[in-house]
């Protein structure tokens, strides 16, 4: 992936997350090296700049001489390398990495050529700074995360490269590369930013979409399964409301359901008037969801493309400016939404798992097994999927209305934005389980109305699921069927085998 500074898309961040290579584009250089032009004739009048020839936060009054400007970029990135917990996956290290590149890319840091290309580097040869998850509170900037990173690249503390973690100066060592020495400014550029928090809230939104598409699929299972009506998706009726989530969802899920024998067989003369609420108003729920995602997605896309560190570079007039784009509260405020889509899509998948198991409801046998009493069938698996969403609701209390204040009251509001895209994984990974679960449940209440089919979008998902989950007859351990289940969900491949394109952020 080439990463060209400003103009990149969701798409584009997704590959990367991925596994996609990196570097930045030919055509960034020129700003780079005008920038780090112009804070070397800042350096030479003298006059004290934030960043450059001052201290950082309270101590930003603290005059710094010229023989010691080295050893003040260096001494940040030591004395802010102060995180704690669990290193963060790999992918997300790697991703906080090339968005630091195409921040680097704008021409607005004043850091060197050779500084951004340690960067591309380390990317390009898989060597991955083991970065503590916490210690961030998103202002000014994820100063923890950043300057493990910023460390790794001065040869200190660890890296993980091919599966082994090696202290950094010997892993740089090994892919033929020195450490950094850091000129001015560039220790507060790679440290400050909100690198971090974006590049946790993008994984969390990547993971989101996915689960919400599994979703769809999922949903339409139950509505066959229960014998639901497909006509709470009528076009008609979304069409008065307006909001494009809505819209889309029943699009999608009256083309999942299309041609079903199944709807087909109680489409004329059915008793019951209208559907329980998690079938029923599946595009008024879902729509607000995606809805929701596309507006946390482009509230992203805008941080990613930007510059977030402090002070920022003015090539142009030889000016450094001091302001505060460090602050991550559209990241916070991205990061919430996205964790409150995660637990309305378990939540709503949930309650659809627990009209299935409920005979007075589903109209299938208790439990979904064909002999309850002596079996148990999916009662338990409910219970797991409750106990999910649950989990998942304590989760989602808003990160960003919450605040400390730091650094002897200089960063006196701050935005939370890293724990709060940093729970999002977790509970994805919550969310894709209760989808797995309905799934199985779904599949096993399609069973009960056989020889009658599917439509062939679901008769597709159901045979997806079918290759590694036979049909329940009698009660087996239950656990490597949710693990199965719940893998094609996490994997993206239950979207995949379905023929049917659905909504999504693009």
């Amino acid at each position: 992936m080439i990463i060209t500074p400003g103009a990149m898309t969701l798409a584009d961040w997704r590959e990367i997350y991925e596994g996609a290579s990196a570097e930045l584009s030919a055509d960034a250089w020129e700003a780079i090296d005008a920038s780090a032009a112009a804070v070397a004739r800042i350096v030479a009048k003298g006059a004290p700049v934030y960043g450059i020839n001052t201290g950082f936060g309270k101590l930003a009054s603290v005059r710094i001489a010229d023989d010691d400007l080295a050893t003040l970029q260096r001494n940040i990135v030591l004395s802010h390398a102060a995180g704690t917990g669990a290193p963060s996956p790999a992918p997300i290290v790697r991703l906080m990495m090339a968005l630091k590149l195409a921040s680097f890319g704008m021409g607005a840091s004043g850091v060197r050529r050779t500084t951004v290309a340690m960067i591309e580097a380390m990317l390009a040869n898989g060597l991955t700074p083991i970065v503590p998850s916490q210690g961030s509170v998103g202002a000014s900037g994820d100063l923890a995360p950043l300057s493990h990173m910023a460390a790794a690249m001065i040869g200190v503390g660890a890296i993980e490269v091919g599966g082994k973690t090696l202290p950094a100066a010997d892993a740089l060592a090994e892919a033929g590369l020195v450490p950094l020495d850091l000129g001015p400014k560039e220790g507060l550029a790679l440290l400050n930013g909100t690198q971090f928090s974006t590049a946790n809230a993008l994984a969390g939104l990547f993971r989101a979409e996915t689960v919400f598409r599994s979703a769809l699929i999922t949903g339409a299972l139950s509505t066959e399964a229960a014998k639901g009506s497909d006509a709470p998706f009528d076009s008609r009726i979304h069409a008065l409301r307006g909001h494009a989530g809505q819209r889309e969802v029943g699009d999608a899920l009256r083309g999942l359901m299309a041609g079903s024998a199944i709807r087909a067989s109680h489409a004329v003369d059915d008793p019951r008037v209208q559907d329980p609420y998690c079938l029923r108003c599946q595009p008024q729920v879902m729509g607000a969801v995606l809805d929701l995602l596309r507006q946390a997605g482009t509230t992203l896309g805008i941080e990613a493309n930007g510059v977030s560190d402090n002070p920022l570079i003015f090539a142009d007039t030889d000016e450094a400016l001091s302001g505060g784009n460090f602050h991550a509260e559209p990241v916070a405020f991205a990061a919430d939404m996205i964790a409150m889509a995660l637990c309305e899509i378990g939540s709503i998948s949930e309650r659809r798992i627990a009209m299935l198991v409920d005979p007075a409801l589903s109209g299938l046998p208790a439990f979904l097994t064909p002999r309850p009493g002596l079996n148990s069938g999916f009662m338990i698996p409910q219970v797991t999927a409750a106990a999910l969403v649950s989990e998942n609701k304590q989760r989602a209390y808003p990160a960003s209305v919450d605040s400390i204040p730091t650094s002897a009251n200089q960063e006196d509001h701050v935005s939370m934005a890293a724990h709060g895209a940093r729970r999002l994984l977790d509970m994805a990974d919550n969310v894709s389980a209760v989808i797995g679960i309905e799934l199985l449940a779904a599949c096993q209440g399609i069973d009960f109305h056989a020889p009658l089919k599917s439509s062939d979008a679901l008769e597709a998902a159901h045979g997806h699921l079918r290759a590694s989950v036979p049909t329940l007859e009698d009660d087996r351990h239950f656990h490597p069927d949710m693990e199965a289940a719940t893998a094609l969900v996490r994997s993206g491949s239950l979207v995949v085998a379905v023929p049917v394109t659905l909504p999504g952020l693009g």
